[in-house]
């Protein structure tokens, strides 16, 4: 049985990165950037204005009210180009170009206009309520690095610097495939001592948050023969086959020696883990599997530890593992001897503003509903019996 640190060092490991592929810039949010983003303007790309009001010169209206000849209008993608001169004043709007020899703007409440002529009522400093060209970024400056996620607020500078298209890491291609003879589809009526799949779909739900092109594969039951023609057809077309259940103790847990008669490499199968201890990872051909404990819980946690892992490393991403943070526990927690334990629970903060953790009341591995709502998972390390209120813990967000 191995740590959960060497079980993802073993996945990093042996996860190999896609090929990039180049995709329009209205199918790259969630994508994993391949390229850097480098900026081929400068922003703003000149002086601009950051209200409506008159460009001024600032030493024209040191002393009010100042009476300026209005000589244009500098509108937003309409400036004036032109150098304005002493005494002189360009209306102007939000966004506009500050024309030459304007060093202000005043805002348009504290002033008046009367024909040709604009009253200045209070001074105004140079630079105010003007933006400098290249003040927020200078051409050729890098301003996203390969291996971010684009997330929505990062299309409008892939916009804005003309990344019409974009490099990404490629989607890997992953087969889903729930065993054991207990189960039904979901369309089903469970007969007796029998059970709807949930697995299949909950694991489809979490690879397709990764990028990843999914294929969900018949039930398998507990037939060895079929569960070889499933595993080896998928290792032909698939980067990932990610299984569920059977991968146990039992006299009906036919996953492993399964994947051993195929020829598979194994190079874990068991993960000081609660809940999960029966994980498997393994490669066929160029396949990396996934073998998951049956149980939906473990499945999610499993899941969100390490298949998460190698389909963001395939990609090319730089963050490959869950976020972390650190709270401050709602109520005592029980941990485990000789494993590691990652609990569901929810986050809130406390009259403080610390971020707080609230342990979910839950039956264990297969309490899938109580786990419904989790948002987070208590790390407690092995050998703690328990962990009191108010410790600090460490704490992984769930991605939704």
């Amino acid at each position: 049985m191995i740590s959960i640190s060497e079980a993802i060092q073993i996945v990093l490991a042996q996860t190999a990165q896609l090929p990039a592929e180049e995709i329009a810039i209205d199918l790259s949010h969630r994508r994993i950037l391949a390229e850097d983003i480098v900026a081929d303007t400068d922003l703003p790309p000149f002086d601009r204005a950051q209200m409506d009001g008159y460009a001024v010169r600032a030493t024209d209206v040191a002393h009010v009210p100042a009476h300026l000849q209005i000589v244009g209008e500098s509108a937003a993608g309409a400036g004036w180009h032109h150098e304005m001169k002493a005494g002189e004043a360009v209306r102007i709007m939000t966004g506009a170009p500050v024309p030459a020899g304007a060093d202000a703007v005043q805002q348009v409440e504290l002033t008046r206009e009367n024909d040709s002529q604009v009253e200045i009522l209070e001074p105004v400093e140079a630079g105010r309520s003007i933006v400098n060209r290249a003040s927020e970024i200078k051409s050729g400056e890098t301003v996203l690095r390969a291996g971010e996620e684009i997330n929505a607020a990062m299309i409008a500078t892939l916009a804005s610097f003309g990344y019409a298209k974009v490099k990404a890491g490629a989607r890997p291609k992953v087969a889903v495939m729930a065993t054991g003879s207990e189960l039904v589809d979901v369309d089903q009526k469970p007969g007796q001592d029998q059970i709807r799949d949930s697995n299949n779909y909950t694991i489809a739900a979490y690879a397709e948050l990764t990028n990843a092109v999914v294929e969900r594969l018949p039930l398998a039951g507990d037939d060895t023969e079929e569960l070889k023609r499933q595993i080896s057809r998928a290792a032909e077309h698939t980067d990932v086959l990610i299984t569920s259940g059977g991968v146990s103790m039992g006299v009906y847990d036919f996953t492993k020696a399964v994947l051993k008669e195929l020829g598979a490499e194994i190079f874990f199968e068991r993960v000081a883990l609660r809940p999960g201890k029966p994980t498997v990872f393994a490669r066929l051909g160029s396949t990396l599997v996934f073998g998951l404990p049956g149980n939906p819980v473990s499945v999610s946690v499993t899941f969100n530890l390490f298949v998460r892992t190698a389909l963001r490393a395939m990609q090319g991403a730089r963050e490959t593992t869950l976020p972390v943070e650190h709270a401050v526990l709602a109520r005592n927690l029980k941990g485990s001897i000789d494993r590691e334990s990652y609990l569901p629970a929810t986050l809130g903060t406390d009259e403080k503003g610390m971020l707080l953790a609230e342990p979910l009341k839950w039956g264990g591995s297969s309490d899938f509903v109580s786990f419904a709502r989790a948002t987070a998972l208590i790390n407690v390390p092995a050998g703690l019996r328990s962990i009191a209120a108010g410790s600090t813990v460490r704490v992984v967000l769930l991605p939704n």
